[in-house]
Parts: C-alpha cells; structure tokens; sequence
C-alpha cells in the first residue's frame, strides 16, 4: 500500500500568501472567483471538488498547464 501525504488545506489563505499571489490569480485556476475564493478564505467551507484540484496542485501531480490543457479539452473558458 502506498503511503499519502496529507495536505492541510484549512487556511487557504496561508497557502496563497506563500505562493505569493493575490486572490483573483490564486482561485483562478481552480475555477474559483475572487470573491468564493475570499469566502472560502474566511467561514466557507471549500467544496470537495475543489479541494481535489488544490491538493493534485499543490503535491505537484498537475500544473497550470496541465490544468490549462484539460479546461481547453472540455471546452471551458478560463
């Protein structure tokens, strides 16, 4: 079995600011607003979708590219 490295997404916001992006540019590429991403920064809960996307991200199995490409092939505009 295969070992998993848990990624703490509770503070999301701290996530971001080690990034060094601003919200618009950070939620982006999740497909997230500006202002869900500020609500998912504050009380919201993050919905499970894109908590997926954040983890495969943030452990480095996709990149923005690969997120690029995948929004290009379902024919959703960025």
């Amino acid at each position: 079995m295969s070992r998993r490295t848990k990624i703490d997404l509770s503070k999301p916001a701290d996530i971001r600011r080690l990034k060094g992006e601003n919200q618009s540019d950070f939620w982006f590429r999740f497909g997230v607003t500006q202002s869900g991403g500020s609500r998912y920064e504050g009380d919201r809960e993050i919905p499970k979708p894109v908590k997926i996307l954040m983890a495969l991200y943030l452990s480095g199995v996709i990149d923005d590219q690969k997120i690029a490409d995948a929004c290009g092939a379902a024919g959703v505009k960025r």
